[in-house]
């Protein structure tokens, strides 16, 4: 089942998009989101500025109605516990409308002295582990994962847990979320076609385990921007560079996309990218600083996995996506408060696809 054919607008996007380290814009955004009529509001966690609890707190308080999740935070920056309680105390907060979207992780963990990528073993044995936590349970619990002799949280409240989400790419990934997971996030800049395709891993995954496939949420990122100016152009293929530079990363989104891989190398060898060795690029440059490498991205590259363009353009390629089997979007590169003309486009094509 799609759930994209319900009623609800199948609509949701990243508050604090891209360089913004003004955390009090949070709640702000995620009003605006309310009163266009979004479903969700995404958190990209960020150490410093972007603290998933605070910013998730301060939007249950702003708001009434849209689901906030995570998209995503790390399985291991938290202990268990820890996050457990994070989870189900907004739960509580926010009257139900929290979800929890984890990640494995990334090299840049290495600095914190946590292991950087978690591994298949520990992705589900933190999955299992968050779960028995919220039904009350005494965990005992030594393996990848870490040692814990005795875990519970104290009280729980009268909601049920969160649902788990999972950020997939690769295909071992992919399957896991089906297999383990309530839903899925997929990253951005990818095609339709590529959404289609890892959609039907992800539920075929489900089947496998003897899981309603319908029941793993498939939750797409689309970089959205309704009648970009120039500036913003150069800056969503800037967004395109830190998504595709780190290495494995780049590679999966260009094998799915069906995409030659000469240009990524061009761009890997540019002096600002080549100078980072292993540092990520979004840890050292925003969007803007990278318009000038985003100039070795191929357009097409950028026009066929985005929603870039005038209002009706935007429209009617979220549009594909859905079709594609995406339950829900996850707009983003522009904020919600600037996000109207694209959402208002998207309802007025629905309602004339409906009408036909």
């Amino acid at each position: 089942m799609n759930h994209a054919s319900t009623r609800e607008c199948p609509l949701g996007a990243y508050v604090l998009p891209g360089g913004v380290t003004d955390s009090s814009l949070a709640s702000g955004q995620a009003h605006a989101a309310a009163r266009i009529g979004l479903t969700s509001v995404w958190i990209s966690e960020r150490l410093g500025f972007r603290d998933l609890g605070a910013v998730a707190g301060a939007i249950g308080q702003a708001t009434t109605t849209v689901r906030i999740g995570s998209a995503v935070t790390p399985f291991q920056t938290r202990h268990p516990a820890v996050l457990a309680s994070l989870a189900s105390t907004l739960q509580s907060l926010t009257g139900g409308r929290f979800l929890l979207g984890l990640g494995r992780g990334g090299s840049w963990l290495a600095g914190l002295g946590v292991v950087p990528t978690a591994s298949n073993e520990m992705v589900i044995d933190v999955a299992s582990i968050l779960r028995r936590l919220w039904a009350g349970q005494t965990v005992t619990y030594h393996g990848p994962a870490g040692h814990y002799p005795a875990m519970r949280l104290e009280g729980l409240p009268q909601v049920a847990p969160p649902p788990l989400l999972m950020a997939a790419l690769g295909p071992r990934s992919l399957r896991l979320a089906g297999q383990h997971f309530d839903g899925v996030i997929f990253p951005a800049f990818l095609t339709a076609e590529a959404v289609g395709q890892m959609t039907r891993t992800v539920r075929d995954a489900a089947a496998a385990a003897h899981r309603d496939p319908g029941d793993v949420r498939v939750y797409a990122t689309v970089i959205t921007m309704a009648s970009p100016t120039p500036d913003d152009l150069g800056i969503l293929a800037g967004r395109a560079v830190t998504y595709l530079q780190p290495p494995v990363h780049g590679e999966r989104i260009l094998h799915l996309n069906g995409w030659d891989l000469a240009p990524l190398t061009r761009l890997r060898a540019h002096p600002l990218i080549a100078a980072l060795g292993g540092t990520l690029a979004d840890q050292t440059y925003s969007p803007k600083d990278l318009t000038q490498v985003g100039q070795f991205i191929p357009q097409h590259w950028l026009t066929s996995s985005t929603a870039a363009g005038t209002p009706s353009f935007c429209a009617a390629r979220l549009s594909e996506y859905l079709a594609a089997g995406a339950d829900e979007l996850i707009l983003h590169g522009t904020p919600p408060d600037r996000l109207e003309p694209a959402v208002t486009a998207y309802r007025h094509w629905t309602t004339n696809q409906s009408a036909s």
